[in-house]
């Protein structure tokens, strides 16, 4: 259950993201913050562009990218239609495990200035295959610009969030010419007690020790009803990492 609108107003102050906050609207379409880069202010031209689920099917296109990964029901798909600026454009589901491939969406009216990728989540719901599709990807995209790894607040790190940070951390300092950078995404704040800030500083520590290469995470929440926050500054993270914003 979510906690009071007061209690997250005091959280967010705790955490310096109060101005921030977006409240949601109804309709297919959220309103998208005056700050937010003009890339994702016309969202109703955000369009999906196609599903891969294996390696010799991957997308071809140019436009810089940037790739979400995380375990599975952690909230990709809800944070993604939040940041695009789209209710439904990205199917959403209590049941973990419902994306199974690489899925592209273009963010922009046609050609579009770049492209966000939702991957399968990871962790027991996953499946080999899944992996081997999401590394092979990292390997071989020269546009890809940043890989986000969502993390939730409410559970903190797991076994298979360790691991995953530390193979892209590798990957980062691997000598092989890497040129994404990563980044957490921390999600569902609005879940978290008065004690969250504790919780955050302990989750920001954890990701540090275990991947020092990471950039400080972005702390967020996007209730289907409630307070939005930390959305704008995902969108400034991706347009910074793709070179849209100087």
């Amino acid at each position: 259950m979510l906690v009071s609108t007061p209690n997250v107003v005091a959280i967010l102050r705790a955490f310096h993201v109060l101005p921030a906050l977006q409240t949601g609207s109804s309709g297919s379409s959220r309103c998208i913050s005056s700050r937010a880069n003009v890339s994702f202010k016309d969202a109703k031209s955000a369009e999906f562009l196609a599903a891969v689920g294996d390696k010799e099917s991957l997308s071809l296109l140019r436009l810089v990218k940037v790739v979400v990964t995380g375990r599975a029901n952690v909230g990709k798909s809800s944070l993604l239609n939040s940041v695009i600026g789209r209710r439904d454009l990205l199917f959403t589901s209590k049941k973990a495990g419902r994306t199974q491939t690489l899925n592209f969406f273009r963010v922009g009216s046609p050609p579009g200035r770049l492209v966000v990728v939702d991957s399968p989540g990871y962790g027991a719901r996953g499946r080999p295959e899944w992996g081997a599709l999401f590394n092979h990807y990292l390997e071989t995209r020269k546009q890809l610009c940043r890989v986000f790894i969502l993390i939730s607040a409410a559970h903190g790190l797991s076994a298979t969030d360790e691991a995953m940070l530390s193979s892209l951390n590798a990957q980062i300092q691997s000598l092989d010419g890497t040129c994404w950078t990563l980044q957490a995404i921390i999600t569902r704040a609005d879940a978290l007690k008065t004690n969250g800030r504790a919780q955050i500083n302990q989750i920001e520590q954890d990701i540090f020790r275990i991947a020092p290469t990471c950039l400080p995470p972005i702390i967020t929440s996007c209730p289907s009803k409630g307070i939005t926050f930390g959305i704008d500054e995902v969108r400034k993270s991706i347009s910074h990492a793709c070179g849209i914003l100087p």
